[in-house]
């Protein structure tokens, strides 16, 4: 399904496929998906080596399909087929929660979900396995890149044929009734290359519910249309849902080098292209943010460096709401300056009280004490993480940068 290299322009056709716009743009996106391929680095990359998986596997080895191999549908019926990706890794206590919701839409016609599994040691492949045998609609394959993007790349590489819908259903949310099929009337209805979703972050624990709080608010968003939007609109980034299979394939799928931050540089790259990108306000999803304070910085610290690596590979201006974060990280650091001057503070001091009031604020209108006295400091520690991320990955890049040019590190040239 997906080549090496994008071709040109994206694909039209009467049904199924969304433009009929005749797109004569030359996009070029180096790809992974090809052993052994050389080539320069370009500015905010990194060098990354596809697992040898890809040259080592035998075929055989690469995919396990349990039972028959589906019907194809009928001829009228075959605009409304889809590919359905869940990437997963230990994620046994859930994925079997998820295939049954997925297929439990009423709508969908002769769908395939395949289960993208990254090496899990939990039993996960074993669920699904077991599901795979008695439904010959769900199927299991390796995924030996182990990132999300890797498993959805080679699904749909391996096992689109002639299915013009790519969905991706993450593990770790709840999902409406008919949400598959809704996605693909929504595609069809607007005519969009692809169809995000917004999301309701959902909180069991104290901290837990203290950082849906500020996630559902501009407090921990900024103002994120797939995180606020009531209505459906055209946007240039949202949380990936579904995607018209020929032009992911067109614009090279997800740089699997991204960790992070790979539906927002996949997005530009489709936008770029001359794609269209539409937030349904038709279904949403239910999501559950991490629940130690942890294991958010760490989250949000790998948000910032994808941020950052999508911002360095194309060169592109940040909003003003990922900009305003980025003087976080620097603010708590002059903070060391303060026994030299108290004005070092300020910043630091400001920031905080804002982020306090605000989460004050939000805990009073959900009658939540947890909300009340947790999601001003939920928020400030995405923030902060987010913002040092972003820095990290910008030192990191014009230290490779500087290690690149003869004699930058010290090493004589004559």
């Amino acid at each position: 399904m997906l080549s090496s290299r994008p071709n040109t322009g994206l694909p039209s056709s009467n049904e199924g496929d969304p433009l009929e716009s005749g797109l004569g743009r030359t996009f070029s996106e180096p790809r992974s998906f090809a052993p052994g391929e050389q080539r320069a680095r370009g500015p905010g990359e990194i060098e990354a080596h596809w697992p040898a998986a890809w040259t080592e596997i035998e075929a055989a080895d690469f995919i396990r399909l349990h039972g028959a191999a589906p019907q194809p549908a009928a001829r009228a019926d075959s605009p409304k087929r889809a590919l359905i990706v869940i990437p997963a890794l230990n994620e046994a206590d859930v994925i079997a929660t998820v295939v049954e919701q997925i297929l439990a839409d009423e709508g969908l016609v002769d769908p395939l979900v395949v289960v993208a599994d990254g090496g899990s040691t939990d039993g996960t492949r074993d669920i699904v396995a077991e599901i795979a045998a008695r439904d010959p609609r769900v199927r299991l394959i390796a995924n030996p890149g182990r990132l999300q993007s890797a498993g959805v790349n080679l699904a749909a590489r391996m096992l689109t044929g002639d299915r013009p819908w790519l969905i991706r259903v993450d593990a770790h949310a709840d999902y409406p009734k008919n949400y598959c099929s809704e996605l693909i009337a929504e595609a069809r209805r607007t005519g969009a290359h692809s169809v995000v979703v917004s999301m309701d972050t959902r909180g069991e624990a104290g901290f837990q519910r203290a950082v849906a709080a500020a996630q559902n608010s501009v407090l921990g968003t900024g103002g994120s249309a797939h995180r606020l939007a009531t209505q459906g609109k055209w946007v240039d980034h949202g949380h990936h849902a579904l995607f018209h299979a020929g032009s992911f394939d067109k614009v090279g799928g997800y740089d699997e080098t991204f960790s992070h931050n790979e539906d927002a540089e996949l997005d530009h790259r489709l936008s770029r292209a001359g794609g269209r990108i539409w937030l349904t306000d038709k279904v949403r999803i239910g999501y559950y943010p991490r629940s130690t304070a942890k294991a958010l910085f760490r989250q949000y610290f790998n948000y910032g460096k994808g941020r950052a690596r999508t911002a360095l590979k194309h060169f592109t201006p940040l909003k003003l709401r990922q900009a305003a974060p980025l003087a976080i990280a620097p603010a708590v650091a002059s903070l060391a300056l303060a026994p030299v001057h108290w004005l070092f503070a300020v910043p630091a001091l400001v920031w905080a009280a804002a982020a306090l009031g605000v989460g004050l604020l939000l805990g009073l209108k959900k009658r939540d004490p947890a909300a009340m006295m947790m999601s001003g400091p939920a928020a400030m520690i995405m923030h902060l993480a987010w913002s040092a991320g972003f820095w990290a990955q910008v030192f990191a890049w014009r230290g490779a940068k500087a290690d690149s040019v003869p004699g930058a590190a010290g090493v004589r040239t004559a």
